[in-house]
């Protein structure tokens, strides 16, 4: 029937039982979510380990030396960020709280990455006294700040400086980085980046160590890669004859797709590390520049397709020749993406997998915005009050960007493995929301 056929977008140990119901990790879906309620987002620990491994596998076929570091924001986990620790990768952070929850794991930072476009100076001082492995300086004034906690703490640091190589990835425009005209890196085409490079040469604080780009997502096409590592490591050529500059590390970012709907065509691990690393080979040797240390930064392609929302449906508004509204109890405060990105979805109803998808409908959510739609004409069966609704590739910016609007606690979170389920996230609790307040 039409609800297994969706089972590729989610996790791959997604089936079917006899009593037609979605089972993930041998755990019956429906028991679940009446034993947990709902909004529920789970987890399979079996697909995230999965596709991280894909990842690491794939670059180090195609490449001496490499690092996977799983992108934080696509959501930050005690349990998530322990797991991948374990599988040997390491980690992109974007901010002082994801350094934090970082340490609150006992995960070291020896092999964490820290970006950002305004890093503050409590931020950089933490990361430093952190032991921070990396910190990839985004513009000018970000090297005068780091430069001069440095200096105040009488230590150096290694660091990475993100560059603009001004290449148009063709993905959304609020998730586009690597273009000229953007708030992200350093713009080569200027000579800003080559200010920047001089600059920091001359530092006694600061070890240059190399380069990192990052173009946006999520990127499905491969040219826009191989252009920028082009741009990229020609500019790291220039200014190694003007400036002694050694490119011993270089990262072309992520951005790396996920397949959300069964339409989708996404690039499989190997063919972005092939088209990735074949580009950096070629053009190092062109250029005859030893082969850099090269990391590259998953997030939402590798915990996507472990996650499935769960909800339950309420109301069941039809409008003749129209349109049917399915509303559910979540909606943008736990999945904003399709009200800022127009991001799209597919749906089932986890206990009635084997009935025949009879009827288009909208699942809308609760929350009083009109843009808040989860997935915009999908085929169910006809659905009832009360039924569930299972959203896949959910895993991946959801709890990232979740709020309490509308004074809405956030979902649960489980992780299952073996048959087992473990909450990671508690279910938050009216008292949670204002608990901040003074009165």
């Amino acid at each position: 029937m039409p609800g297994i056929d969706k089972l590729p977008v989610f996790p791959v140990t997604s089936k079917v039982t006899a009593e037609g119901h979605l089972s993930i990790g041998d755990v019956d879906i429906v028991d679940l979510a009446d034993q947990k309620g709902t909004p529920l987002y789970v987890f399979d620990k079996e697909t995230l380990i999965s596709t991280a491994n894909d990842f690491r596998t794939a670059f180090e076929n195609h490449y001496p030396e490499v690092q996977v570091v799983y992108a934080c924001k696509a959501w930050t986990n005690i349990s998530i960020l322990q797991i991948l620790n374990d599988e040997g990768l390491g980690f992109d952070v974007v901010s002082g709280g994801e350094i934090a929850i970082l340490q609150a794991g006992g995960i070291s930072l020896e092999k964490t990455y820290f970006h950002g476009n305004n890093k503050s100076k409590e931020e950089l001082r933490a990361a430093v006294e952190g032991g921070i492995g990396r910190i990839v300086i985004d513009n000018p004034y970000e090297m005068d700040l780091l430069e001069s906690i440095l200096e105040d703490m009488d230590r150096t640091q290694k660091v990475l400086f993100r560059v603009s190589p001004g290449v148009d990835p063709h993905t959304h425009s609020k998730t586009t980085t690597g273009i000229l005209d953007s708030k992200f890196g350093i713009p080569i085409q200027t000579g800003q980046a080559e200010e920047v490079i001089a600059k920091a040469m001359g530092s006694k604080r600061i070890i240059c160590s190399g380069l990192h780009f990052h173009l946006g997502s999520p990127i499905t096409e491969l040219d826009p890669y191989i252009d920028a590592i082009n741009i990229t490591l020609q500019f790291a050529s220039e200014m190694r004859e003007r400036y002694g500059f050694n490119l011993s590390e270089f990262s072309p970012g992520g951005g790396f797709a996920s397949k959300y709907l069964l339409s989708d065509e996404v690039p499989k691990a190997s063919v972005y590390a092939d088209a990735i690393c074949t580009a950096i080979k070629i053009k190092s040797s062109s250029l005859n520049m030893p082969l850099p240390k090269i990391s590259i930064e998953p997030g939402r392609s590798i915990i996507n397709t472990a996650g499935v929302a769960i909800y339950r449906t309420g109301v069941i508004k039809n409008i003749p020749g129209i349109r049917t509204y399915v509303s559910v109890d979540g909606g943008m405060g736990d999945n904003i993406r399709p009200a800022i990105y127009g991001s799209e979805y597919e749906a089932i109803l986890p206990s009635r997998m084997r009935e025949e998808e009879k009827v288009i409908v909208t699942i809308a959510g609760k929350y009083c915005e009109s843009g808040d739609i989860l997935v915009k004409d999908c085929n169910l069966p006809e659905p009832r009050p009360g039924d569930l609704v299972a959203i896949p590739a959910s895993g991946a910016y959801g709890f990232s960007m979740s709020s309490n609007y509308n004074a809405s606690p956030r979902p649960e979170a489980v992780l299952i493995e073996d048959g087992e389920v473990k909450t990671i996230r508690r279910r938050e609790t009216y008292s949670d929301i204002f608990r901040h307040d003074l009165v």
